[in-house]
């Protein structure tokens, strides 16, 4: 694995996970990240989604989809310590 410029500052990383799993991957890296005090590198943790309407039953029903099935959005600076949590 290529290593990254730890100059190279604060940027998005994208997690692949099992899609289904989303919820419970950002769930557990926050944890992680809040257990070895990583808040100083690790920024956020998202889970992209959106709302849609949906009509079950003849009736309007509102949904969250997600954008981006089987994947985490991580905002954080690379280094190794920070790497090791999210990994």
């Amino acid at each position: 694995m290529v290593k990254q410029d730890p100059t190279a500052g604060r940027n998005w990383y994208v997690v692949h996970t099992y899609a289904g799993y989303e919820d419970a991957v950002r769930e557990a890296l926050q944890q992680r990240i809040e257990s070895l005090g990583m808040q100083d590198l690790i920024f956020d943790v998202v889970v992209p989604k959106e709302t849609q309407i949906v009509i079950k039953k003849g009736q309007p029903v509102t949904e969250e989809k997600r954008i981006f099935p089987g994947y985490v959005l991580v905002d954080m600076t690379v280094t190794d310590d920070s790497w090791y949590a999210v990994r």
